[in-house]
């Protein structure tokens, strides 16, 4: 009974195993494999392209022309308003008075004619318009450092996207290799077992080996395929392509001493010249506030012609209106108090934010740091463990030879060496995407 049931379970894990073969086999065919290193996208030139096209930068380009149109209206201050004027009406009953021995005079016409140009400037203002203009130059220099901050965290987006892709497609080569050098085992092990020098149970072994590895593809085709969409998001490429990135693992550390890394990175961080920014902005919208009680003094003039004058009511006359006008605010109701108190806060606030912008910055500095030395620190202790995988590999392909170890002592030999190649890449891809990301937490330009 015993014996049945192991033949039983010997024949369902072959069913299963084939099965599973076919499915994979299937699903494995990648359009993106076909690719060569030719047709293979470099970081440089994905960066370039995401952050000329993308639409969070456009967004904010448009910001900066928005903000020029604002520059302009408030520069409006400085100059006049123009207009022109004309108006009819027909009055009815009109004034008349009757003077004894002189008759009836008409004081009016029924019909009255008015066309008159309108000149209209502010004189002095106390400087409203001038510091205005500043508030608007001090948005537009603001929405120009949003478009570096915009700019660099896609940088630093796309560099994650791209080494990701090549870890995917390493991996899945990789995964390929160990598929057929696992095939290739099988076939010996295979003849091995005909000749009666290896046993059923080392061939499915062989072949549960190659069914794991041939799932762990599956997986890996799957965040590939995903990845791939992501990186066609970030290049507003077709959903149908399939982008290949080149094997590109070199990058040069930042070169700055350890004891001034905190201070470079306050200087060029774009979070902290934006809070500089913000901080003027918010000082020149309370210098505004300041100015609003102040009084101003204006220039109106206008000239034209018109019906209504006396002797000849129906004749169109020259005339003209010329003066001066001066507001003085007296009480306004506490509004100015109240701005005032506001834009105080403001700058207080943006001080606290400024203070709170250092502190993450130390914080994400310290840990990219802390991560890139890990990592380089990992590819040199991974490639001694590859190098240690072979020639444990190497051995073991000589005592199977020999007799002195089975097949399956083998395949974890090699499956030692895949894995030794993987978790290398792994940390050389680590190692690269930590320094741009301390480059980053640095303010140096990614792109």
């Amino acid at each position: 009974m015993n014996n049945k049931i192991i033949k039983r379970s010997i024949l369902a894990s072959v069913m299963m195993i084939l099965v599973f073969n076919q499915i994979t086999n299937c699903q494995t065919t990648y359009p993106s494999q076909g690719n060569t290193d030719k047709d293979s996208l470099t970081l440089k030139d994905i960066i370039k392209v995401v952050v000329a096209t993308h639409p969070t930068v456009k967004v904010a380009e448009e910001a900066i022309k928005n903000a020029d149109s604002r520059i302009g209206l408030a520069r409006s201050g400085y100059y006049p308003e123009i207009d022109m004027t004309g108006s009819f009406a027909n009055i009815g009953p009109v004034t008349k008075l009757t003077i004894p021995d002189f008759g009836t005079f008409q004081l009016y016409p029924n019909n009255n004619y008015s066309a008159s140009f309108n000149y209209r400037q502010v004189v002095y203002d106390f400087g409203r318009t001038r510091q205005n203009i500043e508030v608007e130059n001090e948005n537009k220099a603001l929405g120009e450092q949003a478009i570096e901050q915009v700019k660099q965290k896609l940088s630093l987006f796309t560099v994650n996207s791209f080494y990701t892709l090549l870890f995917l497609q390493a991996a899945i080569k990789i995964k390929d290799e160990q598929i057929a050098a696992l095939n290739e085992h099988l076939n010996q092990v295979e003849k091995m077992m005909a000749t009666g020098s290896a046993t059923e149970y080392q061939v499915l072994a062989t072949k549960v080996k190659i069914s794991t590895v041939e799932g762990q593809k599956v997986d890996l085709i799957a965040a590939l395929t995903a990845q791939q969409a992501a990186m066609n998001s970030l290049l507003g490429s077709n959903y149908s392509t399939y982008p290949v990135v080149k094997n590109e693992l070199i990058a040069e550390p930042p070169v700055i001493p350890a004891d001034s890394l905190l201070e470079y990175a306050f200087h060029n961080r774009d979070e902290v010249i934006m809070n500089q920014k913000k901080t003027a902005l918010a000082e020149l919208r309370y210098g505004v506030a300041k100015l609003q009680n102040k009084p101003m003094l204006s220039l109106q003039a206008s000239a034209g012609a018109k019906n209504g004058y006396i002797p000849d009511l129906n004749k169109l006359t020259p005339n003209y209106v010329l003066g001066l006008g001066l507001r003085i605010p007296i009480f306004d109701g506490m509004k100015n108090k109240y701005s005032v108190s506001q834009a105080q806060s403001a700058i207080t606030s943006l001080r606290y934010e400024s203070d709170f912008t250092r502190r993450n910055i130390s914080n994400e500095l310290f840990e990219a740091e802390a991560y890139m030395s890990a990592a380089e620190k990992k590819v040199s202790q991974f490639i001694l463990q590859l190098s240690q995988a072979e020639k444990a590999n190497s051995l073991a392909e000589t005592s199977f030879k020999s007799g002195v170890i089975t097949n399956l002592d083998l395949l974890d030999a090699n499956t030692s060496v895949s894995e030794s190649r993987l978790i290398l890449l792994k940390a050389r891809i680590d190692y690269a995407a930590s320094i741009y990301k301390l480059k980053a937490a640095l303010g140096e330009r990614i792109y």
